[in-house]
């Protein structure tokens, strides 16, 4: 019996009721050799998820969460709580990527801002030119469109 032939006996002894109870606060129903959405996204896509649960977290310098953050703090805990160690700092952090062009990148990548050679501050990409990020003193975590094409990709891996 495959996987799939299991679902409906699995959900027959869980119970309807059950199953929508389920449905109805969020949870799931783990079937033995079935991906769920969960174990199939990549550690770049929860860390975005992570990020993204931090949204309003004031700025703090030197900050590495889990309620304040600097940029690079932020990046630095979103990774790891999805599963990768990352350095502390933004320059750091670019140096340990996979550098990738604008048009290869992908939601969870890195978006590194740069001054010539110089890396400044770090987000994560979160898809239709906008990134998660921790932009300075007397802000907080937000969602924010790139602003410059002074910027740099870089992909965990």
């Amino acid at each position: 019996m495959t996987a799939l032939n299991r679902v409906p006996s699995l959900m027959a002894r869980a119970g309807t009721a059950s199953a929508l109870t389920l449905a109805a606060v969020g949870g799931s129903i783990t079937v033995p050799g079935l991906a769920t959405d969960a174990s199939a996204a990549t550690i770049a896509t929860k860390a975005l998820q992570i990020a993204a649960s931090k949204k309003g977290s004031p700025y703090q310098y030197g900050a590495t969460g889990p309620r304040r953050f600097d940029c690079s703090g932020l990046t630095l805990y979103s990774f790891k709580k999805a599963g990768k160690r990352l350095p502390r700092t933004a320059a750091q952090q670019y140096n340990k990527t996979h550098h990738i062009s604008a048009g290869n990148r992908k939601a969870g990548d890195l978006v590194f801002f740069h001054y010539g050679s110089s890396v400044y501050h770090v987000g994560i990409y979160a898809g239709k030119n906008k990134i998660w990020h921790a932009p300075r003193t007397g802000s907080v975590v937000r969602l924010e469109k790139i602003w410059t094409n002074a910027v740099w990709y870089g992909r965990v891996s």
